[in-house]
């Protein structure tokens, strides 16, 4: 491990979140339907609508998924997505974990 990627990790467990928790859930909340809106994507093919409007609500769901993303990610602030971020990338999944 390089000697960033130790400082960040230390500066991640050590510093607590600014903002009010209602604030913070509301971040969270929105990042969450985020993924909300990206799953809606795999429904959109079975819908009974004409292509044409299926093309509409899948700008749609893409554009309210960024969007929601964006918002809770600023609302959230650059430590604590960057440190979710690295939960949810796969290549960390497996990887020993040296405490």
């Amino acid at each position: 491990m390089n000697d960033d990627h130790i400082q960040e990790e230390q500066t991640l467990k050590n510093e607590k979140p600014t903002g009010s928790p209602r604030l913070r859930k509301i971040g969270l909340l929105l990042i969450i339907l985020s993924f909300v809106f990206y799953g809606g994507l795999l429904l959109v093919p079975f819908t009974p609508y004409a292509a044409g409007t299926k093309a509409v609500i899948s700008s749609a769901l893409v554009v309210s998924g960024e969007a929601s993303f964006w918002l809770g990610a600023l609302i959230l602030g650059k430590e604590l997505v960057s440190k979710y971020k690295r939960y949810l990338n796969p290549v960390w999944w497996f990887r020993k974990r040296d405490n």
